[in-house]
């Protein structure tokens, strides 16, 4: 594993002296770690029958394709990845149910709904067809889940010399690089959605368990918390219904005019909704990672997952549930604002999909915390206990 990950230090030296993306900081932090992501997870989808020659490969590649291209794969790679483990769940909580060609018991619902939408008022009709399982509880269940790929996590507290390091995430077992270590849980915003995210908009001040993607995709964890004891209908956030009215006194292309666009709209509360998922998944624990102390380096970062939501088999192990309606999840941005974008007519049908976070590794990894480097933003006041990994990735990061 070392020779390619000097390897690929060289490669991201290389990349980051090219003129081409020194006008875009944060395009070139963007596609730095796409690549870094389509080396670990290509290598790992190798194996353990790996040879150097392979990673020369891999790294061949990374320097022909397209980021496009390499986004792609690294998405099929996290997938592959992911459905192993939903098979492995379901021989543990479902063994009846393998190779019977039978569905689970929320298959039936439309495939064009996506999120919580198609749950809306029918929470009821939900908990009535929560499938059946094997009455294991959490740690039960990690146990198994370890027999069969490997590892499992742990939460108990941090090594960190930190009175705020607080609990920590521990890897139980061994994993290879490039291995999805963990689901990032909880409520997922769009930016139409920031002002309902809880405590906002200071909303880290009391709530550390907050990730973002590049899209500008917000996760809150907290509501997820330690996961639960079963398979169950999970409600974890308020949903609202909003209509974009637009103040008299702001007209034409105003700095009032974008800042306005880029909030979401006001609206009247509704009816919560929930959607069926296993509580009990070992591996939804990614916002317990803490970030480094000093002299101790990150051993996983963060990966965008886009869950189709066709693949409804999977549904249950995906430790997510996204806030608000499909049709306000559509935005584009424009400087550091945000507005909604309700695409072309051009455009073809879209499978719908929802956009989570996992957590994999960079190196191998063997009974040991999990390190994240939170990349915070150097604009604001950071707290006593952040010491920066990389200075230089956290400015491109939020240039």
């Amino acid at each position: 594993m070392a020779f390619l990950f000097q390897k690929f230090q060289e490669f991201i030296k290389t990349l980051a002296k090219s003129p081409t993306f020194a006008r875009d900081p944060r395009l070139l932090q963007f596609e730095a770690d796409v690549h870094r992501l389509f080396l670990y997870t290509s290598y790992n989808r190798l194996g353990n029958d790996v040879e150097e020659a392979d990673a020369d490969e891999i790294i061949e590649l990374a320097s022909k394709a397209s980021v496009a291209d390499q986004k792609k794969q690294v998405q099929e790679n996290i997938h592959s990845q992911i459905k192993s483990f939903c098979s492995a769940m379901d021989e543990v909580l479902r063994p009846s149910f393998k190779n019977t060609g039978i569905k689970s018991a929320n298959s039936h619902e439309s495939h064009h709904r996506s999120g919580l939408t198609y749950a809306i008022g029918r929470v009821s009709t939900l908990q009535s067809v929560v499938p059946e399982t094997q009455p294991l509880s959490r740690e039960e269940l990690s146990h198994h889940l370890k027999n069969h790929i490997g590892y499992t996590l742990d939460i108990k507290p941090s090594q960190i010399p930190h009175k705020d390091a607080g609990q920590g995430l521990y890897l139980s077992g061994e994993a290879n690089v490039g291995a999805v270590i963990a689901f990032y849980p909880g409520v997922i915003y769009s930016p139409a959605y920031y002002k309902n995210i809880p405590g906002y908009p200071k909303v880290d001040a009391q709530n550390s368990y907050l990730s973002t993607r590049y899209d500008g995709i917000v996760i809150n964890g907290q509501p997820w918390g330690l996961g639960g004891e079963t398979r169950e209908v999970w409600e974890g956030y308020s949903l609202h219904q909003f209509q974009l009215n637009l103040p008299e006194n702001i007209t034409g292309n105003s700095d009032k005019l974008w800042k306005w666009l880029s909030k979401p709209s006001k609206g009247r509360p509704v009816q919560k909704g929930g959607e069926i998922l296993e509580r009990r998944n070992p591996l939804a624990f990614g916002h317990f990672a803490n970030h480094p102390a000093q002299g101790t380096e990150s051993n996983v970062m963060l990966c965008p997952y886009d869950f189709s939501m066709s693949e409804t088999d999977m549904r249950a192990y995906i430790p997510n549930v996204v806030f608000g309606s499909e049709e306000n999840m559509k935005m584009k941005r424009f400087a550091s604002f945000w507005f909604k974008s309700g695409g072309t007519r051009d455009e073809g049908p879209e499978v719908p999909v929802m956009k989570t976070l996992v957590l994999v590794a960079t190196r191998s990894l063997h009974d040991e915390e999990v390190f994240l480097n939170y990349r915070l933003s150097n604009a604001k006041r950071r707290p006593a206990w952040y010491v920066p990994v990389d200075e230089e990735e956290d400015r491109r990061r939020w240039s």
